[in-house]
């Protein structure tokens, strides 16, 4: 998902705390019960109604290699701290920028004067930065520790650079229960944690409450499935409460590159083959299916029938689906874009620089799916130990992370950010607990991860070249809003996408 950019201009979307004190995502229309999906044939040429899904080709995740695999890797000496002779200096590569990058430098530097074992740099880039920087550095220049967006987990563990964390938790006697499930798994692959949650989110309805309002609609009961996404699109633009009733966008690591991969997942159908790559290396990509192009058509008669709008790849800004919700001219009344905008949008649009969208107009919602089923994929980022080969750095690492994902730093950092805490005791401890007692529009992307369904289908793909793959992917997504046959594109990127796979493994296997 899109990492927060450093525009005041997409602070104009902001979420309004429901009426009720309670979390929009309990408040509207309920969702049903996540169930495993009825099996459906299909006659040869027809496609699945919105919202009705295949069943996934696999229901029990495959045995786990934890113990004897984990015993091949670098180990995690976490005790050699104590006997270190002056401070350790850490070198930390992250890919925060602006309020992010503020946030991170406190939690920083509270930790450097706190103690005098460690001392820790930051080196900020983009995540895009950081990714080529690491891939094409030796072990003598990388960092000791470095931040990696979750579609980079495979490539990760192929670059037999790290030294995974749960080598780190069994070293020191770590306690992970308070850990969200979902956060934990999104870094973990047969058997073995390989990195630790830090900065996760999911993606969000962001609505116009007035719009709902002028259009008939109930602003505290936000769509949940995509048939309710089309009818009160349609309620709006026939309303002229506004000229579309929902954004899209192309973007690779926005809409483009994970609208698929998050309503597969909520239909319960994997994206990849071997449980998304988690059991074993996956080999394809299985999108070209009757709910990939059912999902597909959805989208392109929205905007063929005038109730959507497609920015585009979100070029311009990096938001421009946002922008449409404040758009003077021919606004539209819903996005959908990663929860990690949350805070920036909120501090920005309270500054009075769009006076047309008031805090009180904008509401924010779990991500509207198939059929109305809860639950999303991690998006975001996770920490990972750089293996080193100095037992003092990887245990100043490790100690550094600990810190990071420390009950009071996450509640520091979620309420500053908008990110989602990774651990449920951040939650009880202030400033979040009064940030969601009094906004609870933050509470919405936890609520959603807690929505979803304890299934092998929950858990994102991982792909070695995810980002490529996504990139074809949305090209495809692309040409489809474009107006491109549904059928042909989906096939057509599929095939480069399984091109890209059987390159990377021949590679990397």
């Amino acid at each position: 998902m899109k990492r927060l950019a450093v525009l005041a201009a997409a602070a104009l979307v902001v979420a309004a705390a429901c009426g009720s004190g309670k979390s929009i995502i309990s408040a509207g229309r309920q969702p049903p019960v996540a169930t495993q999906p009825a099996p459906v044939t299909l006659p040869p040429g027809e496609t699945l109604p919105v919202g009705q899904t295949l069943p996934p080709a696999e229901t029990t995740i495959a045995p786990t290699t934890t113990a004897a695999l984990l015993d091949t890797l670098p180990q995690c000496p976490t005790d050699a701290l104590a006997s270190a002779t002056g401070p350790v200096q850490l070198t930390f590569w992250h890919g925060m920028s602006g309020p992010l990058n503020d946030a991170l430098q406190q939690l920083t530097d509270t930790y450097n004067a706190g103690q005098s074992k460690v001392k820790v740099t930051l080196i900020q880039g983009t995540y895009e930065q950081t990714i080529d920087k690491y891939l094409q550095s030796g072990q003598s220049s990388r960092p000791d520790l470095v931040q990696m967006p979750e579609y980079m987990v495979q490539s990760m563990v192929d670059s037999k650079s790290v030294v995974p964390v749960e080598a780190c938790m069994k070293s020191s006697g770590f306690d992970s229960s308070a850990f969200l499930p979902t956060g934990l798994a999104a870094y973990a692959t047969q058997g073995v944690q390989w990195s630790m949650p830090f900065n996760i989110s999911n993606p969000v309805l962001y609505y116009n409450k007035r719009m709902f309002k002028v259009a008939g609609l109930d602003p505290e009961k936000p769509p949940v499935s995509l048939d309710d996404l089309r009818a009160d699109s349609q309620a709006i633009v026939t309303s002229g409460a506004a000229k579309y009733g929902l954004a899209l966008d192309s973007g690779f690591d926005s809409g483009g590159g994970w609208y698929i991969e998050q309503w597969f997942a909520k239909a319960g159908e994997f994206y990849a083959d071997n449980q998304n790559g988690r059991s074993a290396r996956a080999t394809q990509v299985l999108y070209n299916n009757p709910t990939g192009q059912s999902l597909l058509t959805f989208m392109q008669s929205m905007l063929t029938d005038g109730l959507a709008v497609n920015v585009g790849d979100n070029a311009t800004t990096g938001f421009d689906n946002l922008l449409k919700l404040g758009d003077a001219n021919e606004p539209a009344a819903m996005t959908i874009a990663t929860s990690a905008s949350t805070g920036t949008v909120i501090n920005v649009l309270g500054s009075g620089q769009f006076p047309q969208i008031t805090n009180a107009d904008v509401g924010v919602a779990a991500m509207p799916g198939p059929g109305g089923k809860p639950g999303a994929l991690v998006g975001g980022g996770s920490l990972w130990v750089v293996d080193s080969g100095d037992a003092a750095r990887t245990a100043a690492a490790w100690d550094f992370i600990t810190y990071l994902t420390g009950a009071q730093q996450q509640s520091q950092w979620a309420s500053v950010t908008g990110y989602v805490p990774v651990r449920t005791d951040a939650l009880t401890l202030d400033p979040l607990k009064t940030k969601l007692a009094t906004d609870p529009r933050y509470k919405v992307p936890y609520d959603q991860l807690l929505a979803s369904p304890d299934v092998p289908t929950s858990v994102g793909p991982i792909l070695g070249p995810l980002r490529e793959v996504r990139t074809v992917t949305a090209q495809a997504v692309a040409a489809i809003f474009g107006g491109a046959d549904v059928a042909t594109s989906l096939a057509a990127a599929v095939q480069q996408a399984n091109a890209l796979i059987a390159d990377y493994n021949a590679r990397n296997g």
